[in-house]
């Protein structure tokens, strides 16, 4: 046994690789780690070292080595209630996840709900404990995107800052959406169409404000702000939301929710007031989540491919910590409306 062999505690080394492989220990590492500087022969007899000699790469070395930590973080800048109430993170959590299963990344969910957290997550971003970064829900004064740019940390967003977004982002088209449910209750009749939008410091929640806007104008009814109520995302938003709009607006007959969440605490207070769905007021969401599908009635809801945003962001990601892409691409994926019961 050499003397190599008893050290690695009877693991083949590297040494041993590029002596099988008749190479030097460099040229060996480079084939091991996917270099293209070197021949299709040399690379042909280190394979073949390998496969003979049962040699297994250290990761920890390797990430050593090429200054990486095989590791992302999924950023969610809210509180844990609010992240396991909304089926919309769980979703792109499973979808980041699948597309990171045939790698070596692990992922590390971080949850920022407080400045002491976001202290926390500064230090270790500061740190380079990571490879890079994915962010969902950001909100537009959030100082992360900041941070990131000054350490030069590869990322991309879930949904964007603003039209002007710099980092890369996988969004849906929340405009399209919120304009085709407005057009859809307009099919049914309904003409005094509210809407419970999310905040308006969230891109996203902006557009779909603009949306429904535009579904009200191309349908030639009178703009009316008094029917626009603003909310969180949550249950209880849509709920204290949709409170107001029946005060001050008794005669509303349609509602479309900037969430599915917030549909379901909007469908509470309706059933409260004596409002039958769908034959006194019309009821849409957004995100077609499982919340919609198991409501009473059943939620029609504008569907966005949540796990697909998921699975393109981290996609986008590896290709930026790979170094082959210096773009920031902004991507935009369709979504479709589900009609169902309550419209």
């Amino acid at each position: 046994m050499t003397a190599a062999r008893v050290r690695s505690g009877g693991r083949p080394t590297l040494e041993e690789v590029a002596a099988r492989a008749g190479v030097g220990r460099g040229t060996a590492s480079r084939v091991i780690n996917g270099s293209p500087r070197v021949s299709a022969q040399t690379r042909e007899a280190v394979q073949a070292a390998v496969a003979e000699l049962g040699y297994v790469p250290n990761r920890a070395a390797r990430a050593l080595a090429a200054n990486r930590t095989d590791a992302i973080a999924l950023v969610v800048p809210e509180s844990e209630t609010r992240f396991f109430a909304e089926p919309y993170f769980s979703d792109i959590v499973r979808g980041v996840g699948a597309a990171l299963a045939d790698t070596d990344m692990q992922l590390l969910l971080t949850l920022v709900g407080s400045d002491r957290e976001r202290r926390r997550l500064a230090q270790y971003l500061t740190a380079h404990r990571v490879d890079g970064v994915l962010m969902v829900s950001v909100h537009a004064d959030d100082p992360l995107p900041d941070l990131l740019e000054q350490l030069g940390m590869p990322a991309v967003m879930g949904g964007r800052r603003s039209a002007s977004e710099t980092f890369a982002a996988v969004d849906s088209d929340n405009f399209g959406g919120a304009r085709a449910a407005v057009a859809h209750l307009v099919t049914r009749g309904r003409r005094s169409i509210a809407t419970i939008t999310g905040p308006r410091d969230v891109h996203g929640a902006q557009r779909r404000l603009d949306g429904y806007r535009a579904g009200v104008r191309e349908a030639g009814l009178e703009p009316d702000e008094r029917l626009i109520a603003p909310a969180d995302f949550s249950e209880e938003g849509g709920a204290r939301a949709m409170r107001e709009l029946l005060a001050r607006r008794p005669d509303v007959d349609a509602v479309f929710a900037a969430s599915d969440v917030m549909a379901a605490g909007a469908r509470q207070v309706l059933r409260e007031a004596g409002r039958r769905i769908p034959d006194d007021v019309a009821l849409i969401g957004f995100d077609d989540s499982a919340v919609a599908r198991h409501m009473d009635p059943a939620l029609t809801s504008v569907r966005q491919p949540i796990e697909e945003m998921g699975r393109t962001m981290a996609r986008v990601l590896l290709k930026e910590i790979a170094s082959e892409t210096q773009e920031r691409p902004q991507i935009v994926l369709p979504t479709e409306l589900v009609v169902r019961d309550s419209s």
